[in-house]
């Protein structure tokens, strides 16, 4: 059963920990799409750096986060990078795979246009291809934002600073009160079905012409 005046005496702290949630959830993203994309230029410009950059980073992916909380527990001790760094790891698999095979989609004679109007490789890279990888990188965006919101939690058991809303998951189970769960899982869920909501939108907003239907001919449109 849920305790309802529990939940109403702690409105405050939800709140505080939902704040902390997304806080957590968007340094990780930000800086992981960030150091991910340099390595995705690389790659595509350097087509051999492409399978020791995803094996590296599947393999950080791989390891279970609390062992790797644990792990840097005695480097960084209890701190915010403590807390950044797994998530962090965890964005790199999905961002390159979905960033690079962004770049990939992008017809080679389109590029060859772009070169023959004299555009720069940063020119081309603007102005061309990245307008064009979008789609890709927009729901690369989409999984990891997603996935991070759902391992943030995780960061509870680093304690009450950097807990988020697992915070509550993990006190809850420690005393065996059901309510303090719910209070820490269902704004989580709720979390991430927003975010992906909001940014399906942003996506169809950026790539308007990715929802038009293609005509056939002869099809009056």
């Amino acid at each position: 059963m849920i305790d309802w005046s529990w939940l109403v005496d702690h409105l405050g702290a939800i709140g505080y920990r939902t704040v902390q949630h997304v806080c957590l959830a968007a340094i990780a993203v930000g800086i992981g799409f960030a150091v991910s994309f340099g390595l995705s230029i690389w790659a595509v410009r350097w087509r051999r750096v492409y399978p020791p950059v995803t094996a590296i980073s599947g393999i950080l992916y791989t390891i279970p986060s609390l062992a790797l909380f644990a792990a840097l527990v005695p480097i960084t001790g209890l701190t915010i990078v403590t807390a950044e760094v797994p998530l962090i790891l965890y964005t790199l698999l999905i961002f390159v795979r979905n960033i690079v095979a962004g770049f990939d989609t992008v017809p080679a004679e389109v590029l060859e246009a772009a070169d023959g109007m004299g555009h720069s490789r940063g020119q081309r890279l603007r102005r061309v291809e990245l307008p064009l990888a979008v789609p890709l990188v927009a729901a690369g965006v989409r999984l990891a934002t997603v996935s991070t919101i759902g391992l943030v939690t995780i960061s509870g058991t680093l304690g009450d600073n950097f807990g988020g809303l697992g915070f509550f998951i993990f006190e809850g189970y420690r005393h065996g009160f059901p309510t303090e769960i719910y209070a820490g899982a269902i704004p989580s869920i709720v979390l991430a079905l927003a975010a992906d909501v909001a940014l399906v939108r942003l996506q169809r907003r950026m790539t308007p012409w990715a929802s038009i239907p293609p005509t056939r001919p002869g099809v009056p449109t």
